[in-house]
């Protein structure tokens, strides 16, 4: 396997979801990311209930909002 490193641009509060969830389950971000990309193209749900649990928290302390329902609507300020 061969892993590159790469430039992603996110939505703030999303990537301090993505960090707080990543250092819950002591992973890297991109072992995190590389798992929900490969749990997704095989039509699974990433996550345990638990871990929905937790990012519900996490998503409340960061004040994230944002629901699938936004995806590909976001707008830059």
């Amino acid at each position: 396997m061969e892993r590159v490193q790469t430039g992603l641009r996110l939505e703030k509060n999303v990537l301090k979801v993505l960090k707080g969830l990543a250092e819950y389950l002591d992973i890297s971000l991109g072992d995190l990311v590389e798992g929900i990309a490969l749990h997704s193209f095989d039509g699974k749900a990433p996550f345990t209930p638990a871990t929905l649990d937790k990012i519900e928290q996490l998503k409340a302390v960061y004040g994230l909002t944002l629901t699938s329902a936004d995806a590909h609507r976001l707008t830059e300020r």
